[in-house]
């Protein structure tokens, strides 16, 4: 089984492209994409029927911001949005499918390069998650959490990493917070199956970012370390366009 993560931003201007052929070509059995910037009233038929596909979406309360969708080949056992907490809930960062084996966490983590309040924020939303997720570990589930995390965790997970010391992304305490994730029972998969290798998932539209490769790793798919042994590859797909983010893929048994 092949799960895709993508932070397309904007789902309706990725619809334009190569979104749809892309889907065709490689055929995931779930994608998960975050930053749709959409509401359910500007979404269209084409983006919520993909022929083959059920599709699942969670809205942000602000227009035109933030917003999560899960397409799947099989329908999941429950679907669910959020964690239960509001502030986080309203800005529909989190879309939670249940299949057979393995529980999904779709999420668009908050970027905290704006302001301290918006950082303050990124990092209360990385501990409720943490918290909510280990609650779900205690009653038997086994978690995969995909989607845009907006940090780099290592510097081999970000092209200049001096002079991204003080930025948000890269921040101390934002890389000791996916310490303390991987401490609490989860895995980095393309890490785990890739130790030395140096990709990047996320370049800036500016000073030809992308065509230098002067990137960062920012999206992930972890895994509960109880899911661990089922998944067998992980990837980063630096040939597919269409965002300033390309997709991430894993494949469990």
């Amino acid at each position: 089984m092949k799960i895709y993560s993508w932070n397309v931003n904007g789902l309706r201007a990725m619809m334009k492209k190569d979104f749809l052929n892309f889907i065709e070509t490689d055929s995931p059995d779930i994608l998960c994409i975050q930053e749709t910037k959409l509401q359910e009233a500007t979404l269209d038929d084409a983006a919520r029927n993909i022929k083959g596909y059920h599709s699942y979406f969670s809205f942000a309360e602000k227009k035109g911001y933030s917003g999560v969708a899960t397409y799947s080949k099989a329908e999941p056992i429950s679907v669910s949005h959020g964690i239960g907490i509001e502030e986080f809930d309203s800005e529909g960062r989190i879309l939670i499918t249940e299949f057979e084996g393995f529980t999904l966490f779709n999420i668009y983590f908050p970027n905290g390069q704006s302001s301290e309040e918006r950082l303050d924020y990124k990092m209360r939303f990385y501990d409720a998650l943490l918290e909510y997720c280990n609650e779900r570990v205690k009653e038997g589930k086994k978690l995969i959490i995909c989607g845009d995390y907006n940090t780099a965790h290592t510097p081999m997970d970000i092209k200049n990493a001096k002079s991204n010391e003080k930025t948000s992304g890269f921040l101390p305490i934002e890389r000791e917070w996916m310490d303390k994730f991987i401490a609490n029972g989860y895995t980095d998969t393309f890490r785990h199956f890739n130790p030395e290798t140096i990709k990047y998932s996320w370049w800036s539209y500016m000073f030809k970012s992308r065509e230098r490769n002067t990137g960062w790793r920012i999206d992930y798919h972890f895994v509960s370390n109880n899911l661990l042994e089922e998944v067998i590859g992980a990837d980063i797909l630096n040939d597919v366009f269409g965002s300033d983010h390309c997709p991430v893929s894993i494949e469990i048994k």
